[in-house]
């Protein structure tokens, strides 16, 4: 059994812990809340530009553009979102899961697919795979703007054009709530039909449909990079948020499971001390 001192010093140690997971919550909590308001700041752009391709793609026969339209695959493109640090329950684990086996199904050589990812944790855990990692880009903000994911949304966009890629699938955790959050697999080009939820609005269009297309599209599918990444971070503090409350009170039982043992070892050492005390009293009479 261990010693009043050790159990001391684990009662201490974890309650030190314990102060950490409960801070870690709590600035979980409050990137939580500016996570939730910039995802959601971001809908009404992402509603409205969707509603102006729908319209031009599905209004138009005239208007085309290689972005919508399929071509033989030889190579996929994978844009896999991960976090920078760990301590975020499953969220990497699950997305990286996910990814890797769809991978393994999809394709026997690396040839026949490329990763962008976005984070550290998914960069390291396919480069220690000796997975066919093309693009990353790590150090991410808690608050990303889209000038911080812009060269490497233009780049992954620009893969597709150059036909060095034939389609891009997108992998990342989407936020429903505070406690549940789903891996996400998202096509990302070719973009093919468009279709919006709103309202149809007509438009007129200059110079004519098919330029606003060359400009649009390119800038639609970097938005919905940075739509999911921002859905994405969001999930990322809900996630870490969970972890360290339940670590915070994993610790809080601990600390009561521990107090109890060195309670009740105390009270043996008292009633030790007072048996041999009353025996050596008894053995002097």
């Amino acid at each position: 059994m261990a010693s009043l001192r050790d159990i001391d010093a684990r009662i201490k140690s974890t309650k030190k812990t314990s102060q950490i997971t409960k801070a870690m919550q709590m600035v979980s909590a409050s990137k939580l809340n500016r996570a939730e308001t910039n995802a959601k700041a971001f809908v009404p752009y992402m509603e409205k530009i969707q509603e102006v391709v729908s319209s031009i793609a599905n209004g138009s026969k005239d208007a085309s553009h290689p972005m919508l339209v399929a071509r033989p695959v030889k190579r996929t493109g994978y844009v896999v979102i991960t976090s920078d640090r760990g301590l975020a329950g499953p969220y990497n684990s699950s997305v990286l899961r996910k990814v890797y086996q769809t991978i393994s199904e999809r394709h026997k050589s690396p040839d026949e697919y490329g990763i962008i990812v976005l984070g550290r944790m998914g960069s390291e855990f396919f480069r220690m795979r000796g997975m066919n990692v093309i693009q990353e880009l790590t150090g991410i903000s808690d608050q990303p703007t889209f000038d911080d994911i812009k060269e490497i949304t233009s780049s992954t966009v620009k893969l597709f054009a150059d036909e060095t890629v034939d389609e891009i699938y997108m992998y990342y955790k989407h936020f429903i709530s505070a406690i549940s959050q789903e891996v996400t697999e998202k096509k990302l080009l070719p973009l093919g039909s468009v279709d919006s939820d709103s309202a149809s609005t007509l438009y007129e269009f200059e110079p004519n449909q098919e330029e606003i297309l060359k400009v649009l599209l390119p800038q639609y599918a970097e938005s919905l990079i940075y739509g999911a990444l921002l859905d994405g971070k969001a999930s990322e503090h809900a996630s870490r948020m969970t972890a360290m409350k339940s670590a915070t009170d994993n610790a809080s039982d601990l600390i009561a499971s521990l107090t109890l043992t060195y309670n009740r070892a105390r009270q043996a050492a008292i009633t030790q001390e007072i048996t041999e005390i009353v025996g050596g009293a008894a053995a002097l009479e």
